[in-house]
């Protein structure tokens, strides 16, 4: 008898072969994403079918791919899988409360009252340390003291901030809320019901996985991920992360001073050619993208070496996905 684990691994497995393209549509599609050269693999996923999966260059689709900063959105997943589960109150919990011990002497006053929906939609108030300001924070001795030593710019939950830091101490205090490294939660919430395989990636100086980067996938164990998502947080089976966190997720709660999209719980969110879409972006044009009313789920990996501006490479895919992608999907 074919057990559940099986089935999931061998349907993993036929995630990563090329499917055949009955449509032609889909050929277009490929031919256009290929002529973008900072592009390495573009996975689709229609109506629960993967219809393309190609890697025009870079890792071979069977490897795993760094994924950069899309490691947010899967973090914002655990947070959802942590209060399901009851170990984290909700997102009104303060930090203070599941985990004292990360808040550094000295930090400012708001630290011991930042919540984990502030940390979860990068609205500490406090300097980021993202940018210019990444390699020293990430040369620093505690990562986490050193994200929660910022000075304050602004006030949580008043304007979102991009940084990093705010995931690593939300994955930190995630490790100390459940008992479980970040890995642990990766591999035994996510991983395991969804038959994929969580490679282990960056930890700080304290042992503590980087919240919000350097993870990598497989390009179909991302777009797994994104049907579950899309699907309200089943897997084909047992829900993987309640339908309640996938809907509080896709809300608006602030806006990107860079992109000008919405963000919710860890994604960012709009609307292509008329429908919602749920999008983790990475560094370089990693880009997970979810749009639950066309039944559809695009993994996209790219050369994590070069930049992709909203104005550059990242437009060139949101036009890839909204000017092609959606049209061939419409027609097929």
């Amino acid at each position: 008898m074919l057990t559940r684990r099986a089935a999931l691994a061998l349907t993993s497995a036929a995630l990563i072969a090329p499917p055949a393209r009955a449509n032609a549509s889909w050929d277009g599609v490929a031919e256009a994403a290929r002529r973008l050269d900072q592009l390495h693999s573009l996975t689709i996923a229609h109506r629960g079918e993967t219809v393309l999966a190609e890697a025009f260059r870079g890792p071979a689709l069977s490897r795993p791919a760094p994924i950069k900063s899309v490691s947010k959105s899967l973090v914002a997943l655990l947070l959802g899988a942590a209060i399901d589960r009851g170990e984290i109150p909700g997102p009104a919990t303060r930090l203070a409360e599941i985990a004292p011990g990360l808040i550094p002497q000295g930090a400012t006053p708001i630290v011991p009252n930042l919540t984990m929906a502030d940390l979860v939609t990068m609205q500490t108030g406090l300097e980021r340390t993202s940018g210019a300001n990444y390699g020293g924070w990430v040369a620093s001795p505690n990562w986490v003291a050193d994200a929660l030593s910022r000075p304050q710019v602004g006030q949580p939950g008043r304007g979102m901030l991009y940084s990093t830091g705010s995931f690593h101490v939300l994955g930190a205090a995630l490790a100390e809320a459940t008992g479980l490294s970040l890995l642990a939660q990766m591999r035994d919430r996510i991983g395991s019901p969804l038959g994929i395989e969580i490679p282990a990636w960056t930890r700080d100086p304290q042992g503590y996985y980087l919240g919000g980067n350097e993870m990598a996938l497989r390009p179909a164990d991302l777009l797994r991920i994104g049907e579950m998502v899309r699907q309200g947080g089943t897997g084909n089976g047992p829900p993987v992360i309640s339908a309640d966190w996938i809907t509080a997720s896709a809300q608006p709660r602030t806006r990107s001073r860079f992109s000008g999209l919405a963000y919710g719980y860890g994604w960012f969110l709009g609307r292509a050619d008329g429908a919602g879409f749920l999008l983790a972006r990475g560094y370089g044009g990693q880009i997970l993208c979810i749009l639950p009313e066309r039944a559809l789920t695009i993994a996209i990996t790219s050369d994590p070496t070069r930049p992709a501006r909203s104005g550059g490479y990242f437009g060139a895919l949101m036009t890839l996905i909204d000017g092609t992608i959606l049209p061939a999907a419409r027609s097929a």
